[in-house]
């Protein structure tokens, strides 16, 4: 899995990261609620591990700014030291999908955020996706734009899905390399041609451009204009 961790206490998240990146796991850190925000609005995340009690910005607000206006469906665990049903009932209703009360031991820690993206992956993953009038189905893996079938190959395919499940913020070229090569890149700008591929079965022959590149930061699916064409 590929964790975000917003802990103010630096020796707490040194100690989880250790734990969890000894259990294969990516740990990303953020140590307030407002670099917190932003790292979970910037990068793709399996699951969020959120202290309740932070600087800058509390981890309910930041919760419910996560659900709220950056539109952010990554399974959530909050950590607190406040042990009373409406301290829980607080994170809860501010979008948390689990709560978890200090001290805790890491192999509980692991097993819910297991759960939470389990739960995540058998539900979110197998939803119809649709942005404007282009629609996909992961479960079919068709395509369709006003009711016309979209032929994709695989690679434009897996990048379609990515930008729809994005479509609320801007995708950058690294995060796509990434879905697409991990860290063995290829020569050239190959991006660049299977963008342009998927450009021609998702706009060319329609009046209202969807995919849209942002000079300078990356690409974004979406109705409105998200940007310069390139």
């Amino acid at each position: 899995m590929h964790v975000l961790l917003v802990e103010d206490h630096a020796d707490l998240a040194a100690t989880i990261g250790d734990y969890l990146e000894a259990r294969g796991h990516t740990v990303d850190f953020a140590y307030d609620g407002r670099s917190g925000l932003q790292s979970a609005t910037h990068s793709i995340f399996d699951v969020i591990i959120l202290d309740r009690m932070l600087p800058g910005m509390d981890g309910t607000e930041l919760c419910r700014q996560l659900r709220g206006d950056a539109g952010v469906a990554t399974p959530v665990l909050m950590l607190t030291a406040l042990d009373t049903v409406t301290n829980r009932v607080e994170g809860l209703d501010a979008g948390a999908d689990d709560y978890l009360v200090k001290p805790f031991a890491m192999a509980e820690l692991e097993a819910r955020l297991q759960a939470m993206h389990r739960r995540a992956s058998g539900t979110v993953a197998n939803q119809r996706l649709q942005v404007g009038d282009l629609v996909y189905d992961p479960r079919t893996r068709e395509a369709q734009r006003a009711g016309q079938a979209i032929a994709l190959n695989p690679t434009t395919r897996k990048i379609l899905e990515f930008l729809m499940r994005q479509t609320h913020r801007v995708v950058t070229r690294e995060e796509l390399e990434r879905l697409l090569w991990g860290d063995d890149l290829p020569d050239g700008d190959v991006l660049r041609a299977h963008m342009h591929v998927l450009r021609a079965a998702v706009d060319r022959p329609f009046e209202d451009k969807l995919l849209h590149t942002v000079r300078g930061a990356g690409y974004r699916l979406a109705p409105a204009d998200g940007g310069e064409r390139g």
